[in-house]
């Protein structure tokens, strides 16, 4: 292990333009909860199963009760960035790091300091009126009463991706055009199973590709080097 992380470390030397590529296991050291793991948000029991609670169709049709599941267990505003947020935001404030792109919702990149974040998923720090278009913050989201409204009376949808909605274009092409460029791009904290945006990192053209993540994943045999363990562990060391 320590080989890997000196090699890691050597390559960040090396490099000029590095992205980071993150998912859930990027958060969860910060206390926010993941998907997919034997205690993420898709193993608990609610009256509905989340991927249906957090779809464009539920939220639509069944508004109340998508709300009582987002204020349960979306809300980041609590937590703190963790020593990889604290990190990456170092590296960019050095020149090193050019981008971070991100399946995460939480606002912790920017809260830990990083300027330039593609949110390919959104974030519950912004939020629109659907009939004005107003916008409004996360604190007045998840402090109102089952659902926001605005004052012209419309209701309030977070900017965030739903199940059955598209990602935004630009926020892509940014991320694409990001990755293509990167002379290192480590990825950390994600299975890789979420598409579209798992397939992005199909454009990067480097030879430093950096796997970080507690698990095996289908994505392994393609880095140049793969560290299993967590986030926090390897991050600590650079």
């Amino acid at each position: 292990m320590d080989e890997k992380i000196q090699k890691l470390k050597d390559w960040i030397n090396e490099s000029s333009n590095i992205v980071f590529f993150g998912g859930a296991g990027v958060s969860t050291e910060s206390g926010i909860p993941d998907f997919r793991s034997k205690d993420g948000l898709y193993n608990m029991k609610y009256d509905y199963p989340p991927e249906e609670i957090l779809s464009h169709f539920f939220f639509m049709n069944n508004t109340k009760e998508f709300y009582r599941f987002y204020k349960d267990k979306m809300n980041s505003l609590k937590y703190e960035p963790n020593i990889t947020h604290i990190k990456l935001a170092e590296l960019e404030k050095q020149g090193k790091l050019k981008a971070v792109v991100t399946q995460n919702i939480d606002g912790l990149h920017q809260k830990a300091g990083s300027k330039n974040v593609y949110e390919l998923h959104g974030s519950v720090l912004r939020n629109y009126c659907m009939s004005c278009k107003k916008f409004y913050d996360a604190e007045y989201v998840f402090n109102s009463k089952e659902i926001p409204k605005c004052e012209c009376g419309g209701i309030i949808k977070p900017d965030v991706v739903l199940y059955e909605e598209g990602l935004d274009d630009e926020t892509v092409e940014n991320a694409i055009t990001a990755i293509a460029n990167a002379d290192m791009l480590i990825i950390g904290g994600t299975s890789l199973t979420v598409y579209p945006a798992s397939g992005l990192i199909n454009y990067y053209r480097g030879n430093k590709l950096v796997l970080i993540n507690r698990d095996e994943t289908n994505f392994d045999r393609r880095a140049n080097l793969v560290i299993n363990d967590s986030l926090g562990k390897v991050f600590n060391n650079i």
